[in-house]
């Protein structure tokens, strides 16, 4: 074990009181965690990723509010249910870490409204929030962020706390898998955690990328239409195999030799 890992707050395995199944979701969110840190898309202990529990349709896990994401682990994620009731916890003595509220409102109305729907992550990066800004929304104008040609908008109402808000989150979701919250950050959602990590890593890679290019105060060169269609249908699921399958295990590979903890 690494010094850094030795300095994270204890907390008692739950391996043995979960499900395999659980267990297994649980690991892989605290990874998500880990990897969304890792790659420099955390906001200290704010914003929030949440996993379908397998089996409990009506519960998820999400982050104890209060811990950084680098010290996340399997065992640290909180179960609630729909109502922001917590199912279960560990002991985390007495700092006795709850639920963000933005996070419950914000994730509970997606995993009530679309059961296909497995994982919700929602960032705050400097690139996601430059971009909600911006009135001309995500350019079309590489092949990355062509993938995002028809993404979601969601109107800045306030801090996301009145549940009265869950309708219109998904109601400007639709159909798609990423959404930017205007002045507010960028969300997304997968069938599958790394399916909801990919996107999301792309989407703010797609970010930078414009807000790179608008800063050099050139003129863009404009993608024609129908071929930013057709790219935009090269990244859809009934043309390729579902995303994350082939980068997840490497990323974890890539976690285990950094720091395993995250599999407590």
């Amino acid at each position: 074990m690494t010094v850094h890992a030795l300095k994270r707050t204890p907390v008692a395995s739950l391996r043995a009181k979960v499900s395999p199944e659980e267990w297994q979701a649980r690991v892989d969110l605290a990874a998500c965690y880990r990897l969304v840190d890792l790659y420099g898309m955390s906001d200290l202990i704010a914003n929030h990723i949440s996993v379908r529990v397998p089996g409990e349709p009506d519960a998820f896990l999400i982050n104890a509010y209060g811990l950084l994401y680098e010290e996340i682990t399997a065992s640290s994620l909180l179960k609630i249910d729909h109502e922001g009731n917590i199912l279960s916890k560990p002991d985390f003595g007495e700092l006795d870490y709850g639920v963000n509220r933005a996070g419950f409102v914000i994730h509970s109305a997606i995993h009530m409204a679309k059961p296909e729907v497995m994982c919700v992550l929602h960032t705050h990066t400097w690139a996601g929030m430059a971009v909600s800004t911006m009135e001309c929304g995500l350019l079309p104008n590489t092949q990355t962020s062509m993938r995002f040609a028809r993404i979601s908008y969601h109107d800045f109402s306030g801090v996301v706390l009145d549940t009265a808000v869950r309708e219109a989150l998904v109601r400007d979701l639709g159909d798609n898998n990423a959404m930017i919250l205007r002045n507010h950050g960028l969300l997304t959602t997968g069938a599958t955690i790394p399916e909801a990590f990919n996107a999301m890593h792309r989407l703010e890679l797609s970010c930078k990328t414009q807000i790179a290019a608008l800063s050099c105060n050139t003129p863009l060169t404009k993608v024609p239409d129908d071929v930013v269609q057709a790219t935009y249908m090269n990244y859809q699921p009934h043309v390729r195999r579902p995303f994350g399958v082939m980068d997840w295990p490497a990323l974890l590979r890539k976690l285990d030799r950094i720091d395993p903890t995250y599999r407590d």
